[in-house]
């Protein structure tokens, strides 16, 4: 059993938190935000009042926070507490220069540490079947994966410092895009006549078939566990995806990596989310699209 603190308890973190009090670990946790502390009550997880706290006798700590910037303030609160050649995991999604410069932190005070964003969405954090991205050294690495097994199902070393949170930019942007096409895909049916249930049928057993699809389709009814059967609540909310598709553009830009369909897609994204669509799920792009449609639709009338 090891001591773990844990920094953010929010939809995500929150139940990351509970599954390692599952495992046998005891967990101490921090959020700035008490309502968000409240989630994993009755879950054994201890709360405390500050940050630091967390680090205070723990052989790891793990961060799951919504920005660099912050990831940065965290880890500069708790790294000085924790002894050297324990463990620091930010779980976060953020940018890789932030991502970086925090392994150079932990580095300078002799702390292993591991960048490891998650894909799987509230319902994989909720059942312990997140997919852990991971970027660091191999002693980092196998000294995180006996945590990260108690939280996910496939743990994947990916490289180097940073090396986690590039592999979670670009397989977001695939899912934007894909997502963007799927909903396209069945705007286009619909307009043309084709029962919904019948372009699921085709699509996700030939050559359409993507995670978009088939697990997170859409329009009401083909898959039943997908958000669109709950109003659009989310489970990857469609202001995290403009988020990470913004920061995949950035990282694009900073290489001078042309990515057409990803610039489309965060525009996209982030038009919807100043319309409103920043607590809905991001399949709910279907319903902004058909709106922007409806509305160039009706400017072209006027304009005829």
């Amino acid at each position: 059993m090891a001591r773990i603190g844990f920094v953010g308890l929010g939809n995500m973190g929150g139940p990351m938190a509970a599954n390692l009090v599952k495992a046998g670990h005891e967990v101490v946790g921090y959020d700035l935000n008490p309502e968000a502390a409240q989630m994993v009550k009755g879950s054994s997880v201890r709360i405390v009042d500050d940050v630091r706290s967390v680090a205070e006798g723990a052989n790891a700590v793990v961060s799951m926070l919504p920005s660099g910037p912050l990831v940065l303030e965290v880890w500069a609160a708790v790294l000085p507490v924790l002894p050297a050649g324990s463990l620091i995991i930010d779980s976060s999604t953020i940018d890789v220069a932030s991502a970086r410069r925090a392994h150079e932190m932990a580095g300078s005070f002799g702390v292993l540490s591991l960048d490891a964003p998650v894909s799987g969405g509230t319902e994989g954090a909720q059942a312990g079947t997140l997919t852990f991205m991971a970027g660091g050294t191999e002693e980092a690495f196998a000294t995180a994966k006996p945590l990260l097994a108690a939280m996910g199902r496939r743990i994947i070393h990916c490289g180097d410092q940073g090396a986690g949170q590039i592999a979670k930019l670009c397989n977001n942007m695939i899912l934007g895009i894909s997502m963007i096409g799927v909903s396209e895909a069945f705007l286009l049916a619909e307009r043309l006549g084709l029962d919904r249930q019948a372009l699921f049928d085709v699509a996700s057993t030939s050559s359409g078939q993507c995670y978009a699809l088939t697990t997170h389709c859409p329009v009401p009814g083909p898959v039943p566990t997908s958000a669109a059967n709950r109003d659009y609540t989310p489970g990857f909310a469609a202001s995290l995806m403009a988020k990470d598709l913004r920061l995949a553009q950035e990282s694009a830009r900073a290489c001078g990596c042309n990515t057409p369909l990803g610039m489309a897609a965060a525009e996209l994204y982030q038009s919807f989310e100043r319309q409103g669509g920043h607590a809905k799920d991001y399949a709910a792009i279907i319903r902004f699209l058909d709106t922007r449609d409806t509305r160039a639709a009706a400017g072209a009338s006027v304009a005829s």
